[in-house]
């Protein structure tokens, strides 16, 4: 099996906001021969090659831990809908802050960009699957649009829909059904050349679909619509930003990345913040450059406002001043005889 991760497809918008998961500790772990990999996938997962037959599958696959592991998935995001499911063992997992152990035959889901990691640090010994459909969305607000391979009726597709993005239930316990649909994608992903089981994964993959549509729809299901609204996706946005400070970002370009318009956004960002949008990002370039300042000594003034996205060092020096009330080079030094007092 191909355990190289493909190139890794990004979402932008001007800057770089969002980029899809490398599965690179599971790759090194599979190439150390840690964990026993499998998968078909395409774009920047590991795995075999996925054919045209399954456009919108960007991946499917599990691996097996059957000793004691020394790696895990951090904090990540993917860019379509992921079911996790647990045949056997204990895993730790986590999503948007809330942490568990899972136990066998249990189901997570995962929304379209949604933080979530497993491991703390480390995975647990059991055999894991996963699956992840592309929706053609990069934002919480946009609709999802599933693959036309999917063939559940429209009000099915539209119900199960509205259940998966907007019930905050992210962990289930799976039926019998579910798991032995599993243990059959299990058997196709095993037996597939070159893509020669591309019908049966569609078919499989509907049927957890429906299968999901089952256990989930229930009338004591209480859905939350601000799951899917556009302050979620304000909210990625700012929390994914002090990975692209460097940017030339102005509101325009901050709100076409959020996915909202300018006066949505700026609303958004205040009620979020409780700063503008231009006051939040000259905060967050800042403490970079404190940061930056403290720990980087052989970086020079001219580096590191570029660094951090300041159009020149003079700029840089008169925002510093007036937030900091000292130049850069002064709270350089401060810092440093403060550290120097220390030792």
């Amino acid at each position: 099996m191909n355990i190289k991760a493909q190139s890794i497809q990004t979402y932008e918008a001007e800057g770089i906001v969002y980029h899809a998961d490398t599965c690179l500790s599971l790759i090194d772990a599979a190439k150390r021969k840690k964990v026993t990999l499998k998968a078909l996938s395409r774009l920047s997962y590991p795995g075999d090659k996925l054919d045209d037959n399954t456009i919108g599958l960007n991946s499917v696959g599990y691996w097996d831990a059957n000793k004691p592991q020394d790696w895990g998935l951090d904090w990540h995001r993917n860019e379509g809908v992921e079911f996790h499911f647990l045949e056997s063992g204990t895993m730790p997992y986590a999503q948007e802050n809330k942490e568990v152990i899972l136990e066998p035959n249990y189901l997570t889901i995962t929304r379209p960009w949604e933080a979530h990691k497993v491991g703390n640090p480390n995975i647990g010994m059991g055999k894991f699957y996963w699956v992840i459909i592309d929706l053609g969305v990069r934002r919480p607000h946009q609709e999802w649009v599933w693959p036309d391979w999917i063939t559940l009726t429209p009000s099915d597709l539209t119900r199960l829909t509205t259940i998966l993005r907007q019930n905050k239930k992210s962990i289930v316990k799976a039926n019998s059904g579910i798991r032995d649909c599993f243990l059959r994608i299990n058997k196709a992903i095993n037996n597939d050349v070159n893509g020669s089981s591309a019908s049966r994964l569609r078919l499989l993959i509907n049927h957890l679909l429906i299968l999901l549509l089952d256990l989930l729809n229930t009338d004591d299901i209480v859905l939350d619509e601000s799951l899917t609204d556009s302050s979620r996706s304000v909210k990625y946005f700012l929390q994914e930003l002090d990975k692209n400070l460097s940017e030339n970002w102005t509101i325009e370009l901050m709100a076409q990345s959020a996915g909202v318009g300018i006066t949505r956004f700026t609303y958004l960002c205040k009620q979020l913040t409780n700063l503008t949008p231009m006051r939040y990002l000259a905060i967050k370039r800042l403490s970079l450059s404190k940061e930056l300042l403290i720990e980087r000594p052989e970086l020079s003034i001219a580096e590191i406002s570029y660094m951090c996205g300041f159009a020149t060092s003079q700029y840089f020096a008169t925002v510093f001043k007036k937030y900091e009330k000292c130049s850069p080079n002064e709270y350089r030094l401060k810092h440093t005889l403060s550290r120097v007092e220390l030792t």
